[in-house]
């Protein structure tokens, strides 16, 4: 899905690289923030109209489940006068009923695994906005200090202050390289936890499903 892709990307925007290949950085904060914000609505109607499609087939399946009892009940009544013509015709239609129900069961199955996918991305992308939001005051003031530094060494080059200008320069390079080493690590760290978070959820679900599993089979 496109629009899960566009969420992806978003999420593993790094800011602070953006901001160094950016000409414009404040102008490209606002509208990184302003894309998140965008998807963001988008991925929570999907997320609506995934859950509407959901109820709509488990109502389908349910339907055709109860088709399969009805015409089975009506198969029962012709076997017991003896009509084997109707019981057959009864039949005929269970088993009908019962393919479209299996295939509404799997759609269903389907459609949960995808409400789970845009679930899972919405809360990635919150997430990642309310970082975004957080942090770009402070970038937006780190980039104009750095800015005015920039100048203020640029106006000692000029003045022939070259061999401190160059220390400088080389100091600077330093730090922001620790800067996006550091920041890196940070986005590594968030993707595990992210990770890890995601397949807790995953396991508990499963122990659900295996528990009310073994109470309805009386295991």
């Amino acid at each position: 899905m496109a629009l899960l892709e566009r969420v992806s990307t978003l999420v593993r925007a790094n800011l602070n690289d953006l901001i160094d290949k950016a000409e414009e950085p404040e102008k490209m904060i606002k509208q990184v923030i302003l894309d998140m914000q965008n998807q963001l609505l988008q991925v929570k109607t999907q997320v609506a109209i995934a859950i509407a499609d959901q109820h709509l087939l488990e109502k389908k399946q349910k339907e055709n489940g109860d088709k399969v009892a009805e015409w089975m009940r009506k198969a029962e009544l012709a076997v017991d006068k003896k009509e084997d013509d109707l019981a057959r015709a009864s039949l005929q239609r269970v088993e009908s009923y019962r393919e479209l129900s299996e295939s509404f069961s799997q759609q269903v199955t389907d459609q949960k695994a995808q409400v789970e996918n845009l679930k899972s991305a919405l809360r990635k992308l919150e997430q990642k906005l309310t970082e975004a939001q957080a942090k770009a005051d402070l970038l937006i003031a780190q980039h104009r200090r750095a800015r005015a530094v920039s100048k203020a060494s640029d106006a000692r080059i000029a003045m022939g202050d070259n061999s401190k200008a160059a220390t400088f320069d080389r100091m600077k390079r330093k730090v922001a390289h620790s800067e996006a080493v550091s920041e890196a690590k940070s986005e590594i760290a968030g993707d595990n936890i992210d990770d890890r978070l995601a397949a807790l959820e995953k396991e508990d679900r499963i122990e659900q499903l295996l528990v009310e599993l073994k109470t309805k089979r009386g295991v």
